[in-house]
């Protein structure tokens, strides 16, 4: 996956949007104010950190080299993944959509009404 589609991935998801809080060089990936990936386009190698369910994190990193805990993150809720080729496009962009879920999931009803998002899923609302 390259940084360009490491970013369209996510801001494919709705009402994503990119923040720079920690200077240019590090893209924040929210919904509605809140962080779901984090990654250095620029870097090498390339990573990304994604939220993440804790017995799912621990699992992960057990079993696959690339991922580690989040990088400056909590540890238990974060994995910083390396994309190093080892890791298909299609799992990175699983624990992409997981993250965004995980966190759109714990959005007030107001917020995710305000941002389109049903409540039952994190799919737009037809009215907006």
């Amino acid at each position: 996956m390259t940084p360009a589609e490491l970013r369209r991935c996510c801001l494919s998801k709705p009402c994503a949007s990119e923040d720079f809080p920690f200077g240019e060089q590090v893209s924040v990936f929210k919904v509605a104010d809140k962080v779901f990936a984090i990654a250095d386009l620029d870097g090498v190698p390339l990573e990304v950190s994604v939220k993440c369910d804790p017995d799912v994190a621990e699992a992960l990193r057990s079993t696959r080299p690339a991922i580690r805990p989040g990088y400056h993150l909590n540890k238990r809720h974060w994995n910083t993944v390396t994309l190093d080729g080892s890791i298909s496009d299609g799992e990175i962009e699983d624990m992409i959509q997981d993250s965004y879920d995980l966190v759109a999931a714990k959005l007030t009803r107001a917020q995710r009404e305000d941002i389109g998002l049903t409540n039952a899923s994190t799919k737009p609302t037809s009215s907006k």
